[in-house]
């Protein structure tokens, strides 16, 4: 199944090797070669993934996809020289789902591609056997994937949406970090990534904010995660 893929990176020849990579997948790309021209192709088409560079002129990366946040569940992985720690969980706070780092091995690229593609299928199907979860007063409107506590909107990231359909889907069960890892990531889990930890926080504060007297999400030590 081809995926339309909309490639956001500067550097003219960087930006025609992943699209070169991408097409032999079967996939149909679009360039994009800075944030202001990325914002405009956005607003007028959907794409089912974003690869993003976050040097951009215009409008920078950090900037496109806070925007791209605040009305999108799209994947969005970023492809940046930018190595340091802090600078990737920032950037998975504001919404990234995976995180590259330049210069990168075009099969790891192609692989967290993919990754990315069959959680986007995975989901898909999920949004044909069900319209809502609801659990106490937090609903997800899984066909239009956006989300309510207390009748208050919330504004998630996509990793976020899914790891709360997850658990809303089965609110007795105990996940641990690897259940929740590999369901959403679809990857194998290192016992040392913080990833999991770092989306529950912001998940949590972004419940306690639109209600802050509830608990939702409770943490089994030493095991994982489950709905209170």
């Amino acid at each position: 199944m081809p995926f339309n893929i909309l490639v956001v990176e500067d550097d003219v020849d960087i930006n025609r090797l992943l699209g070169t990579l991408l097409n032999k997948q079967g996939h149909q790309t679009e360039s994009a070669f800075s944030g202001s021209e990325a914002k405009l192709l956005l607003s007028m088409r959907d794409y089912d993934l974003i690869l993003l560079d976050l040097m951009l002129p215009g409008i920078s990366g950090e900037e496109l996809i806070k925007d791209i946040r605040s009305h999108s569940y799209v994947p969005v992985i970023i492809i940046s020289a930018k190595g340091d720690m802090k600078d990737k969980i920032d950037l998975l706070k504001s919404g990234a789902d995976d995180y590259i780092t330049k210069p990168f091995d075009k099969e790891e690229v192609l692989a967290r591609v993919e990754a990315q593609l069959r959680r986007y299928k995975n989901f898909s199907s999920v949004e044909q056997t069900a319209k809502q979860l609801i659990y106490q007063d937090l609903v997800l409107d899984i066909a239009s994937r956006t989300a309510k506590v207390a009748g208050n909107p919330m504004t998630l990231t996509s990793k976020e949406f899914e790891l709360l359909t997850i658990l809303l889907q089965f609110p007795g069960k105990v996940f641990t970090r690897e259940d929740l890892y590999q369901a959403v990531w679809q990857e194998k889990y290192a016992i040392e990534d913080n990833t999991i930890n770092v989306h529950m926080s912001n998940l949590r504060s972004k419940l306690s904010k639109n209600a802050p007297d509830r608990s939702y999400i409770e943490t089994v030590w030493g095991i994982g995660f489950k709905m209170v």
